[in-house]
């Protein structure tokens, strides 16, 4: 006699407790069903990863899968699953078909992340079930408060529903009476209720599992011989019991005239199932939980251990209904131990849904990582070579993150990852890329290429420039396209060097500006209007313009007033810093001809692998994140970006993104850009290396260098592109880990509270000048024929104490002389952005780095103030600031303003200074008279001589 099978004259059915692929392809669940009478199968998030990520059975389906088209981790898990669930539905419908719909189901559970959520679950249900197509599909709803509502939209709508996770009577009696009322909406409705089905799965080792630990400690505690005998009395007995009062719930809500009516209709009653049947403590029979739950109309999920013990040694017995006062009494026992059977329950069910909720994490990290297998140079790679105390506090981290579902949380827009101030509002970015309307691209390129234009001039500072810049120095220039330039200057010479750089005849202008309202945008766009005027006549001006910017702004106003050949909105709930991937982005790359589409497809595989489904561990936008912010707490703050040639202008991006996003309330993290590689020994444990290049470029020198400093104990994380069409998944990649950044440094990422300050006394400054015709007078430090120098009395005190005097060389020894261990130099330059003068600050900064060992940073000024100069002013007081600047040789007017570029270059340096100083900056400003390239060499010369 096969015992397993014999339970079907008890009136009980026996589903399995387990799902794997190659189960059913060898048919041993067909087998199960012909040997054992098994009639359902039931699965879950635990099952499944047992199933995917210990075996490679499921690789061959996720690569097929991926070959028709890359997709969301959870969704890629679902086609796997629903292939599964159709097989085994397959192999029990003749079950379901000979048993008239009453056995014979498989079932499915919704994501254990929507076990709080009414509506995604039922939405989810809903796709499930036209998904899987099938009639012997149940899908798995927890019995939650929150899926309490869903159970009876479901079952109203005729979806055979399995509630899981159901531990308390007063629960069930609640799902019972929810599938009543779906069922009577359902006959309501028209509907057949002989088509619908549902078990309520009423869990039971648990429950002993977590009464058992309680009565422990009342035993441990308790001197009475007796009242310790009464407690051990207890053991192992509750989780029956509770059962068998359920059961005799069951019954009753499952007669009578309101139940009689529904069946009367054809409706079937919803039967309890026995889930968690496997014994927990091994002190108690293996088959405790089949042995004692025997009953009519009733099923028994079990694991294949399970199966297997009872098949060779249960008892079989009516037991369900046997001492159901006994029954009673041990949870009246249990109460008068003050053991609240109500509180375990509800205890149980959170730690039901968070043991699940885990289980999903690592079954999509077992997919994850088979998808980025499968899809390999697809994905760019990213290694992290970290210093034992930081890579454990990374892996400590990724585990909170998870547990605490922090990445779920981002991509929910909630607030609390950050500081719960307005962060939820700024999260656009996280999802642009998908929503990019690529034919609307495509076609306005198209119109572009039929316009001939020779050249495309992006006006636009920080966020709406870098971006672009990165496309324009990374992208050849495509045929048939014009030329992309930007500038992002009111330095005088530069706004004439753009000028004469370009045929204003046969140039389109992208004025590009968030709020419409930044200065620089709006004069450099006043200049070129006028001047393209003057070339084509001003009534088709502005056709030869292009607006980007966010519904409503002046700019748009503006645009509309001159004739703007398009304005295109930006997202106004995305930052300048993170609007790359938008059309602060796309409208220059669309421009320039460099395919959008590709851009958005490489994109959108790095938005996939940084998803909410992708845990900590398996998310590369995560890592680098804890990374870069758990290593800034240790004092690694100076994130030290080395950009290969084919990709050397991403830094100049990425450190406004770091910068600006991180550096505030005196804390942050301080980008590096563009110092190059140096010896190991010219670097201080304050530094955090990231190394970017495309496949296939290596250079040994800088390889051997780079490798030094991993050996020295420096952390250094490798990026390899596959090429520059993949710069998009960089871009989205450094988005989400300076927003994980920020998270672990307690700040919002979002907001730039010191870039305001500036912009405040460059007005004020300018006022001054439209009032009276000139900045307002200012007192040098010191004067010569060839400097002035420039601080606030408390810097000027502290630089003579420390040996400054009549020559330049002693104020500069003296300052640099600031600049300690853990500190940074940077050397903000107001002067026209040319390759002559980066070069000259290159060497002067390469200088101070070689001989003081601390990081330096070389900025053109206004450009940096939309990007490193948050951090600058915001972020932790290790900075010693060098601004330069400088007469102009000749100025340039604005149309329509008395400030020249000149003029407002001026107020913006001096106000930036301002500000520097107000908050107890290291700052100094060198203001070099007459001839600028004499000036600069001078200057080098006296930093030399400081240092030595």
């Amino acid at each position: 006699m096969n015992l397993v099978k014999e339970l079907e004259n008890h009136g009980q059915s026996v589903w399995l407790d387990f799902l794997a692929r190659g189960f059913i392809v060898k048919g041993e669940l067909k087998k199960l069903i012909d040997t054992d009478g098994v009639k359902g199968v039931t699965s879950n998030p635990s099952i499944f990863e047992k199933a995917i990520g210990s075996s490679d059975e499921y690789d061959g389906s996720i690569g097929r899968a991926l070959q028709k088209g890359d997709r969301p981790i959870a969704d890629l898990f679902e086609h796997v699953a629903v292939e599964d669930i159709q097989h085994a539905a397959d192999v029990l419908r003749p079950v379901y078909d000979r048993l008239k719909g009453h056995d014979g189901f498989v079932s499915l559970e919704v994501s254990p992340y929507l076990a709080m959520d009414t509506k995604g679950t039922v939405a989810e249900a809903r796709r499930l079930w036209k998904d899987v197509r099938r009639k012997n599909l149940m899908v798995k709803v927890p019995g939650t408060a929150e899926g309490l509502p869903a159970i009876e939209q479901l079952t109203g709508e005729g979806l055979s529903i399995n509630i899981t996770l159901l531990f308390s009577q007063k629960v069930y009696i609640e799902v019972a009476e929810a599938y009543l009322a779906g069922l009577e909406k359902y006959v309501a409705d028209g509907g057949d209720p002989s088509h619908v089905a549902s078990v309520a799965s009423f869990f039971v080792s648990r429950i002993d599992t977590a009464v058992d630990k309680q009565l422990d400690e009342r035993i441990a505690r308790a001197n009475d011989p007796n009242e310790k005998e009464r407690l051990a009395a207890l053991k192992g007995k509750v989780a029956i019991a509770n059962a068998k009062l359920a059961y005799q719930d069951y019954k009753g809500l499952f007669s009578g005239a309101r139940w009689e009516k529904l069946e009367a209709k054809g409706a079937r009653p919803q039967r309890l199932l026995w889930a968690s049947t496997g014994t927990k403590n091994k002190e108690y029979s293996d088959v405790l939980y089949v042995e004692g739950l025997i009953g009519a109309n009733t099923i028994n999920t079990m694991p294949p251990a399970t199966l297997e013990a009872f098949r060779d040694h249960g008892k079989l017995r009516d037991s369900l209904e046997e001492d159901i006062e006994e029954a009673r009494h041990i949870l009246a026992e249990l109460e008068r131990s003050g053991i609240s059977l109500d509180a375990v329950t509800a205890e149980l069910v959170k730690d039901g849904v968070r043991l699940f909720a885990d289980a999903a994490d690592k079954l999509y990290g077992a997919v994850a990582h088979k998808r980025a297998t499968v899809l390999g140079g697809r994905i760019d790679a990213q290694k992290l070579a970290l210093p034992n105390s930081i890579g454990k506090a990374v892996e400590k981290n990724s585990e909170e993150w998870r547990a605490s579902a922090k990445i779920r949380r981002l991509w929910q827009k909630d607030k609390s990852v950050w500081t719960n101030d307005d962060e939820n509002k700024w999260l656009g970015w996280l999802n642009i890329a998908a929503k990019a309307d690529i034919a609307d691209y495509e076609d306005y390129a198209e119109r572009v290429k039929g316009q001939k234009f020779t050249d495309a001039v992006v006006l636009g500072m920080g966020g709406s420039s870098l971006g672009p810049e990165v496309l324009a120095q990374t992208f050849p220039k495509k045929s048939g396209f014009p030329k992309l330039h930007v500038l992002d200057s009111t330095d005088p010479a530069q706004v004439r060097a753009m000028e004469k750089s370009v045929d204003l005849s046969k140039t389109l202008f992208i004025v590009s500006s968030k709020s419409g309202s930044t200065t620089e945008p709006n004069v450099m766009k006043d200049y070129f209007f006028a001047r393209v005027s003057e070339k084509i006549g001003a009534a088709k001006a502005g056709h030869r313009f292009i607006a980007v910017t966010d519904p409503g702004s002046s700019l748009e106003k503006t645009a509309s007033k001159q004739g703007f050949a398009r304005v295109f909105h930006g997202d106004p709930t995305i930052g300048g810093r993170y609007s790359v991937l938008s059309p602060f982005g796309l409208v220059p790359a669309a421009t320039a001809g460099i395919d959008v589409r590709a851009l958005i497809h490489h994109t959108l595989a790095m938005m996939r692998s940084c998803g909410a489904d992708v845990p900590p561990h398996e998310n590369p936008g995560v890592q680098l994140g804890l990374a870069m912010g758990l290593a800034g707490l240790e004092g690694r703050d100076k994130v030290t970006i080395f950009s290969s040639k084919k990709i050397a202008d991403f830094g100049a991006w990425a450190e406004q993104l770091i910068a600006e996003s991180t550096g505030k309330e005196g804390k942050g993290l301080i980008p590096i850009d563009g110092e190059g590689i140096g010896d190991v020994a010219l670097y201080r444990d304050d530094r955090f290396f990231i190394d970017l290049r495309t496949e296939g470029e290596s250079d040994a020198t800088y390889d051997e260098k780079l490798a030094a400093l991993e050996k020295a104990g420096h952390p250094v994380v490798r990026i390899v592109l596959k090429s520059i069409d993949h710069i998009g998944q960089e871009f989205y990649r450094f988005e989400m880990a300076t927003a994980v950044a920020g998270a672990v440094l307690g700040i919002n990422p979002f907001n730039q509270p010191d870039v305001e300050a500036a912009k405040v006394k460059t007005r004020e400054l300018t006022a001054a000048f439209e009032k009276t015709g000139a900045l307002p007078a200012e007192e040098p430090a010191m004067s010569s024929a060839q400097v002035d120098l420039y601080t606030d009395e408390k810097n000027v005190a502290a630089l003579r104490k420390a040996g400054a005097d009549g020559d330049l060389a002693s104020w500069l020894k003296a300052h640099l002389s600031r600049a300690h261990a853990h500190d940074y130099v940077a050397l903000l330059a107001y002067v026209e952005r040319n390759a002559a003068h980066i070069g000259a600050l290159q060497t002067m900064r390469l200088a101070v780095r070689d001989k003081r060992h601390v990081a330096t940073c070389a900025e053109f000024g206004p450009r940096f103030l939309h990007s490193t100069g948050q951090a600058y002013k915001g972020g932790p007081d290790s900075g010693v600031f060098l601004q330069i600047t400088s007469d102009d040789a000749k100025d340039l007017p604005i149309p329509g303003q008395r400030a020249s570029f000149g003029v407002i270059k001026a107020a913006q340096a001096r106000g930036d200074f301002d500000v520097l100083t107000e908050r107890g900056r290291r700052a100094l400003r060198v203001h070099l008279r007459g001839d600028l390239e004499t000036g600069l060499k001078a200057l080098d010369s006296a930093i030399r001589q400081a240092l030595n």
